[in-house]
């Protein structure tokens, strides 16, 4: 018996998440992501012109020589959504196996474009389509299942790569929303399913772990937008949203309310445009009709200054730089670099929050300070996590009730924080509850 998990990246940090699982010399590599913060990458950001050695060295993507010493062959890379902390890796790390890549529809085509922008690395694996629910062969003793999840981007999943040992269960990232916006619910029947028949690890996110409670659904992020955005007094200002470019489903509640306001909603941002068009052109998301999407500058500029000419007033904004990053387009607007020009009393919107780190943080202050100093109201507060919390947690350990606990996806006060819960549960550290750090390897026939 050989079964082993080697922890690639992710399991020191937040993002750059990469996992892979040796089944008797069949390898299967999950996820292949960056590390957004490291080199302040964000949304309008590109990479494609940096070579991968020089991207590991940064600590930007995962550091995938420790696969030169594992023995054995890549059958698959599985990807389990779309968000780059978890695909933007595979452009640069992808081609060195002989491998297809498996993903959703939605995941796939985010791939594609990430594949026809990289400018190093000529990527060409096969692209499969699994579906949430379904369940393919690999090889002979290998088969992997999609099971639907839900977070803050569409066609994500849970994925169970069944072997001859047991099953192993990767859950990076997820949360539990019973009243989703775009999609449906988790799929519960089956990740009971799992535990019942036998689930021998599980490698688990941490990213929220040690937030009390349960991640609200995003149907209250909707409501708290209406009453920002309906309960305010807002007739004849501009009113600018902003928020992840990615999250589909709060795009979707805001475009909604735009209509409502008699307001016509305009999406701005590369990326914006990108995702928001990706999930309209397969089905995804019906934006109301007249919804407008301009990702170049100079489409932004242009759009900007047809929307200043006929009046902000008619007008509902979502864009880019919710983190307050240099270039995206609400820093623009709010230094004076476009042809909108925010005036006392307009509204601007926050519905994310800064992402936990002193650099962001510091510049998220920035942009707020400098909308206030032109007297602009902020609005903060109209967001809901798209991972876990701790009761979330709690629930899935009951539930799948593994022999063999992986958290992953956070530096060590988070995965130590999943550890500690998890031996509420009666698990043991060292035992079967296993803190890894980058580039190490568990054994199972050492522990089986």
């Amino acid at each position: 018996m050989q079964l082993e998990v080697i922890a690639i990246g992710g399991y020191e940090e937040v993002g750059r998440n990469m996992t892979a699982v040796n089944v008797d010399g069949e390898i299967v590599i999950f996820d292949m992501g960056i590390r957004l913060d490291r080199v302040m990458i964000h949304e309008d950001t590109d990479i494609s012109k940096m070579h991968s050695l020089n991207l590991i060295e940064m600590g930007v993507i995962p550091n995938d020589t420790v696969m030169k010493h594992v023995e054995g062959e890549v059958k698959a890379i599985v990807l389990t959504h779309g968000h780059l902390d978890h695909i933007g890796a595979v452009t640069k790390l992808a081609h060195r196996y002989n491998a297809p890549i498996i993903g959703t529809p939605y995941t796939l085509e985010l791939v594609k474009r990430e594949i026809l922008s990289e400018k190093k690395f000529d990527v060409r694996n096969p692209l499969v389509v699994l579906n949430p629910g379904e369940t393919k062969d690999l090889t002979p003793n290998l088969s992997l299942e999609f099971i639907r999840a839900t977070h803050s981007i569409p066609d994500s999943v849970f994925a169970a790569l069944h072997t001859p040992y047991g099953t192993i269960l990767y859950a990076n990232d997820f949360k539990f929303d019973n009243f989703p916006v775009v999609g449906e619910r988790p799929d519960y029947r089956a990740l009971k399913r799992l535990g019942k028949n036998g689930v021998i690890c599980m490698i688990s996110e941490s990213t929220r772990v040690d937030h009390e409670g349960k991640t609200p659904s995003e149907i209250i992020a909707a409501n708290l937008l209406k009453n920002d955005l309906l309960g305010a007094d807002n007739d004849g200002k501009g009113v600018v949203v902003t928020t992840f470019s990615s999250h589909i489903a709060r795009i979707k509640s805001i475009t909604e309310i735009a209509v409502k306001m008699d307001r016509i909603p305009v999406l701005l941002g590369r990326s914006m445009m990108k995702y928001c068009g990706i999930a309209q052109d397969i089905g995804i998301v019906e934006f109301p009709e007249g919804t407008r999407m301009y990702g170049d500058p100079s489409a932004i500029d242009s759009a900007l200054r047809t929307i200043a000419k006929e009046g902000k007033e008619n007008y509902l904004l979502i864009v880019t730089g919710h983190q307050g990053e240099e270039g995206a387009v609400l820093s623009r607007m709010a230094t004076n670099k476009t042809p909108y020009q925010f005036e006392k009393h307009d509204q601007v919107v926050f519905s994310a929050d800064p992402i936990p780190n002193p650099i962001n943080a510091a510049q998220r202050y920035m942009l707020e300070s400098r909308l206030k100093l032109l007297g602009v109201r902020v609005f903060k507060g109209a967001h809901v996590s798209g991972h876990a919390a701790k009761e979330d947690h709690r629930d899935m350990i009951r539930w799948i009730n593994a022999e063999h606990i992986i958290p992953s996806h956070g530096d060590f006060n988070l995965t130590a924080a999943y550890t500690k819960l998890a031996e509420e549960e009666g698990y043991r550290l060292g035992e079967d509850v296993h803190l890894l750090r980058n580039g190490q390897c568990l054994s199972f026939e050492r522990i089986i």
